[in-house]
């Protein structure tokens, strides 16, 4: 087992990028968090133009997201989003800007309408801001470091956030040097899969990968488990143990929770890496074995040294390659390929695989984007299995359904995070609008319903739609379709004008006059040299 210098990831990061003169670029970006067609989740639009003081439009029709592996993107493509864009620009301290033009594509973040400019800090950026866009597209605005090309494989891994692609190079870098890694990380962020990325690409994948959990091992029985024992060597030994590390010869032994191991445990440990021979319990001579040792811990082991409880060697021992696995917190760009990764892997099981594939434009969104958004802004203590059992518990919990339901037993696990509250707080909540419309198609919209609903909202297309649960450019097209409905484009300047006369100049008369849109209305007056009141 031989040693290696310790090296952790920022070390490392240093020497990829060529020294510490070169900073990684870090600019804005948006990444898909859940779509009506699944797929589409993961992919990035890069504001690579914002950051250079340029203003990006965003629309249903442009520009085009860019899914992970892929050269070519497409754009949003939603019927329910405006070709209206959006507008993104720099803002003040490497901030964000975002415009939403009035009678565009409704926006909210925690549920809250955004209306006019919101600027978005670099703080905020750095720890995600989630976009509710029409209802039914969830986008995250958050940062994106270019530091050169991600690793070749994803290594099971799904996600491509910058800590997961850090992770990955790392991860090949050391896999073939037969050193032993010591990898940190909260609970629950998947350290064993990483242990097992590395066996599978190292000279050992031919070997055994044994796991073993020390936390879950009784302190008196740890040694025994581990180094094997002799037949009578403590009270109730009845027969000779191989213990893990024989049991792992020629192959990889990981140990989990590497900072519960007994004092008596970490000094054989540290014998066994410094020398590759080890005592079994009640043994006088010792055995030979041929194991690369791969520790993980989300214990400060550093704090355990100063406080006498976890021994240094050891640490410099295990660390031959320190990595560190990132939070689901610093990763949220990765949180919605995940969910429907398990969420797969859970309808799979159920027998309604295919309810993910659907390519209906129109289709009701299977993750509703408030639940969406909630997912995304959540704390995730637990991080990737707490994730993974949440899906679980929503798939299954929502059997029977068209769309996922969140009851209120997810509300703790779904908190607002502290970092992502100031941003809910900053924006000031509208006026109270009108109950949710399910969507539906525009060919399920009959003329009457169509009329009705113009005439209740005063030729407000936009509003209209929104009633109908239709999209606003379908309003234009069941108007073109229909013999009894026209826009204001479609009237004669003598029309206009008589009846501009015949209203003494009202805008709103005239509307429910000629019962077309108010605002294309006016821009005709307009074109026509008019001067309506109410304009």
């Amino acid at each position: 087992m031989p040693h290696a210098p310790l090296a952790d990831v920022s070390t490392a990061a240093m020497q990829e990028r060529g020294g510490a003169g070169r900073a990684p670029r870090v600019i804005p970006a948006l990444t898909v968090v859940s779509h009506p067609m699944p797929r589409r989740v993961g992919a990035r639009l890069l504001l690579d133009a914002v950051a250079a003081g340029r203003t990006v439009a965003l629309s249903r029709n442009a520009p085009d997201f860019v899914a992970p592996g892929d050269s070519l993107g497409l754009p949003l493509s939603d019927p329910f989003i405006s070709r209206k864009p959006l507008e993104w620009k720099p803002a003040p301290d490497g901030g964000v800007r975002l415009l939403v033009p009035e009678d565009g594509t409704h926006v909210a973040l925690a549920g809250v309408p955004l209306q006019g400019e919101h600027d978005f800090g670099a703080r905020a950026l750095a720890d995600g801001v989630a976009l509710e866009l029409a209802g039914r597209v969830v986008v995250l605005l958050h940062t994106v470091e270019l530091d050169g090309e991600g690793a070749a494989d994803t290594l099971g891994m799904v996600g491509e956030s910058t800590g997961l692609r850090k992770l990955r190079r790392h991860i090949e870098r050391v896999a073939d040097l037969d050193v032993s890694v010591l990898i940190r990380g909260e609970t629950g962020t998947g350290k064993e899969l990483v242990a097992q990325a590395i066996h599978q690409r190292g000279p050992r994948r031919a070997g055994r990968f044994l796991s073993v959990n020390l936390g879950a091992i009784p302190k008196e029985l740890a040694a025994a488990e581990l180094f094997g024992s002799h037949k009578g060597a403590y009270s109730g030994a009845t027969r000779d143990r191989e213990g893990f590390f024989r049991a792992a010869h020629g192959g990889t032994l990981f140990l989990d929770e590497v900072g519960e191991a007994p004092p008596e445990v970490q000094v054989m440990l540290l014998r066994v890496l410094e020398t590759g021979e080890l005592y079994p319990v009640g043994a006088s001579s010792p055995v030979t074995v041929d194991v690369r040792l791969i520790a993980a811990t989300d214990a400060h082991l550093e704090e355990q040294i100063r406080d006498g409880r976890f021994k240094a060697p050891l640490l410099h021992r295990l660390a031959g390659y320190d990595l560190r696995v990132p939070p689901l917190r610093e990763r949220r760009e990765d949180i919605g390929r995940l969910f429907f990764h398990f969420a797969r892997e859970e309808l799979a099981a159920l027998g309604d695989a295919g309810r993910l594939d659907t390519e209906d434009p129109h289709a009701e969104p299977w993750l509703p984007a408030s639940l969406a958004s909630r997912l995304v802004r959540a704390a995730w203590p637990g991080n990737i299995r707490q994730l993974r059992n949440l899906t679980r518990q929503l798939v299954i919990g929502s059997r029977g359904q068209a769309r996922l339901q969140a009851d209120s037993q997810l509300d703790e696990a779904l908190g607002v995070p502290d970092a992502v509250a100031p941003v809910v707080a900053a924006v000031k909540a509208p006026e109270a609008r009108e109950p949710a419309v399910p969507r539906r198609k525009p060919s399920q919209v009959t003329e009457a319903e169509l009329l009705a609903a113009l005439r209740e909202r005063a030729w407000d297309l936009k509003a209209a739609a929104d009633a109908l649960g239709i999209p606003r450019p379908s309003v234009y097209d069941l108007i073109d379709k229909s013999p009894n409905l026209r826009t204001a484009g479609d009237l004669g300047a003598d029309e206009i004008t008589r009846c501009f006369e015949a209203c003494g100049g009202d805008l709103d008369a005239m509307v429910r006059t000629l019962e077309v849109s108010k605002r294309a209305l006016g821009r005709r007056l307009k074109e026509l040299g008019l001067a309506a009141k109410g304009t």
